[in-house]
């Protein structure tokens, strides 16, 4: 049996995360990475290099990587001097890679084969852009990291400027997938910015691939407040511009009253999952009474292992289909 292709599109920590989970499996992951994010480090490169923001880039690398932990730590490690305070090393090496290559994506490369990472990284853009969103009010709010500020309901994101072009090798593996899961991460800022890049829809809706969404367990306050996992799904369809979505990953066990108390003061709360609606618009729901984890702090992530495990085991119970397409045959 050829080895699975799975395709990871997103952001943020929630791909990292993801990503580590999957790799102990034998499948041959390619992660497609936002490059939109202007916040702390790489922001402060995006902006003083012309350069894609390569933040997230350099947490899923780390996440895929197979060497020694001190080497995946050094790569992590931020710096507390005054000039290059934040920094992390692995931002400054990215930075460094793209002057010395002049070309951003090849850089990706050249660290991947350098950590010696599980897979292929990819931006989702090898340009320098901009996330924007049109509120329903008619606002329009430049940046990634003031989104969320204004506290009101996202329309729409697109990406400025608007016509930046994917890359050649996200759109094949786009086509070539087995599996392509969006999410976990921000609805908006880590996936859909993915999705806004010329070509990137196209290909998804295009593949014969299963496709899967990881919703969040929780909203994000003025990102997705009050959305149920339906919400998320339309969001992405109206951004595809077509129903493509197979399968969502969704939260469906209650939380006590201590934790949604502490969400709740931070304007939060789990995402609504109507199993009903979600058929209607033509995605089957997966879940599991391990999927959430509640940390010492009273937190609530994804359960790695049982994320990884629930998505390999839907692309396994593809397989059969999966064998017979053409686009993948060697």
């Amino acid at each position: 049996m050829k080895q699975l292709k799975i395709v990871l599109i997103g952001g943020g920590t929630g791909l990292s995360v993801l990503a580590r989970g999957l790799k102990s499996y034998p499948i041959d992951i390619t992660a497609i990475v936002t490059v939109a994010d202007d916040g702390g480090s790489t922001g402060k490169i995006r902006d003083e290099m012309d350069m894609p923001a390569p933040g997230d880039v350099r947490n899923v690398l780390a996440a895929l990587s197979d060497i020694e932990p001190t080497l995946e730590a050094l790569f992590q490690y931020r710096f507390d001097e005054d000039k290059i305070s934040g920094h992390s090393l692995g931002n400054l090496l990215i930075a460094a890679m793209t002057n010395i290559t002049h070309d951003f994506g090849h850089a990706i490369k050249e660290l991947s084969r350098i950590l010696n990472i599980k897979g292929r990284v990819i931006p989702s853009t090898i340009s320098s852009v901009s996330l924007n969103a049109e509120m329903e009010d008619g606002e329009i709010v430049s940046g990634e990291s003031n989104i969320p500020m204004k506290n009101k309901k996202i329309k729409r994101v697109f990406l400025e400027p608007p016509n930046v072009e994917p890359m050649d090798e996200a759109l094949e593996a786009l086509l070539e997938a087995d599996l392509i899961v969006m999410g976990p991460g921000s609805l908006y800022t880590s996936v859909i910015s993915n999705l806004c890049v010329q070509g990137i829809a196209q290909a998804i809706v295009q593949s014969e691939a299963k496709k899967l969404y990881v919703s969040n367990i929780m909203t994000q306050p003025g990102e997705t407040d009050d959305y149920t996992v339906t919400d998320h799904v339309k969001a992405i369809h109206s951004q595809l511009g077509d129903k493509s979505l197979d399968f969502v990953i969704a939260n469906q066990i209650d939380f006590d009253q201590k934790i949604l108390n502490r969400y709740q003061a931070k304007g939060a709360k789990p995402v609504y999952c109507d199993e009903a609606e979600l058929s209607r618009e033509g995605v089957k729901v997966v879940t599991g009474k391990n999927l959430a984890l509640i940390s010492q702090d009273d937190y609530v992530r994804h359960d790695t292992e049982m994320l990884a495990t629930l998505i390999y085991e839907i692309a396994l119970q593809e397989v059969s289909t999966i064998q017979f397409n053409p686009k993948n045959k060697k």
